[in-house]
């Protein structure tokens, strides 16, 4: 069974920073591209942000271009969300999932990377207030 095991997160004054983190359990990350997403009550899933199975594209949502990074370590079957310069509008839930590279190249948007889920984390709570 594909499971993605999520860490990381909690309460953060503005301006701080956290780390999250995505494990696999049960198969090898490498055979998939990652995409995180945030979900905050009464408003649509977002796309935050994805990387390829080699970790050679990350893409971003405009609004975190340049305060997170994604990036993976295929070794440890781990990728990681590093959130910096964090806002009070970054609070939310914090999901990350596994999927597959499109056919043909990335796609527009934070999460162009991929396509499909074959697993998602089981969430994790951002909260940046003063």
């Amino acid at each position: 069974q594909l499971q993605l095991v999520q860490s990381g997160g909690g309460l953060v004054q503005p301006g701080g920073s956290l780390r999250l983190s995505c494990a696999a359990s049960g198969f090898t990350l490498d055979n998939y591209a990652i995409s995180w997403f945030r979900q905050v009550p009464g408003k649509a899933r977002e796309g935050v942000s994805c990387i390829s199975r080699s970790g050679s594209t990350q893409k971003y949502a405009d609004s975190m271009k340049g305060r997170f990074t994604i990036e993976r370590d295929n070794a440890n079957n781990t990728v990681y969300l590093q959130m910096n310069s964090l806002k009070p509008e970054d609070t939310g839930t914090y999901y990350c999932a596994a999927g597959w590279e499109p056919a043909g190249g990335e796609r527009p948007g934070a999460t162009g990377c991929m396509v499909g889920f074959a697993a998602w984390g089981q969430g994790t709570r951002v909260t940046v207030s003063s």
